[in-house]
């Protein structure tokens, strides 16, 4: 089973890779965590809620360590779009100032890429839903994986996969 789990992960990044994206510009990255490297990360999002004070990250973490694998996805140097439509709340896309790193993410993000980065992820949990496996996109995720370096991207979410009897990522305490 972990077999078919992880190419089934490996299509998810294919189905992200995929995704329409704004302008037809591809800013989306993508990548999976699995076998040790999954108990690492889910023990350093125990760390990194404890030492932040952010609540949550130990139950999510408790969720990637009962889980086959991770999928990361993100965006990487993301340009804007150049629609100047105000979404970033500046009227011309030249005013969006530029990237610059935050506690967990940097930004800012033009609004349409932010997009971009929803429909990839869509795209991902579908072929996760379409194969039967249980999923979730999680933010917490992201925050830790950026900072231990599994994926290089600006902002990213992860999606963790598991094939149990019931959903792990629901009914959640």
């Amino acid at each position: 089973m972990k077999d078919a789990i992880r190419m089934v992960a490996d299509l998810m990044c294919i189905a992200a890779r995929t995704a329409p994206k704004a302008a037809g510009r591809d800013y989306v990255v993508t990548g999976v965590v699995d076998g040790d490297d999954l108990l690492k990360l889910a023990e350093a999002m125990n760390e990194y809620g404890k030492a932040s004070g952010k609540i949550n990250f130990d139950r999510d973490g408790a969720n990637v360590a009962a889980s086959s694998a991770c999928v990361l996805i993100g965006l990487k140097n993301a340009d804007v779009c150049g629609l100047n439509c105000g979404a970033c709340g500046h009227d011309k896309c030249v005013d969006l100032s530029s990237l610059r790193d935050g506690s967990e993410f940097s930004g800012p993000v033009c609004a349409w890429r932010s997009v971009d980065l929803g429909i990839a992820l869509g795209s991902a949990v579908k072929v996760a839903s379409i194969h039967n496996i249980d999923n979730r996109i999680m933010y917490r995720i992201g925050v830790v994986a950026k900072k231990m370096g599994f994926i290089d991207a600006d902002i990213v979410a992860g999606i963790p996969l598991s094939v149990t009897g019931k959903n792990i990522y629901f009914d959640r305490s």
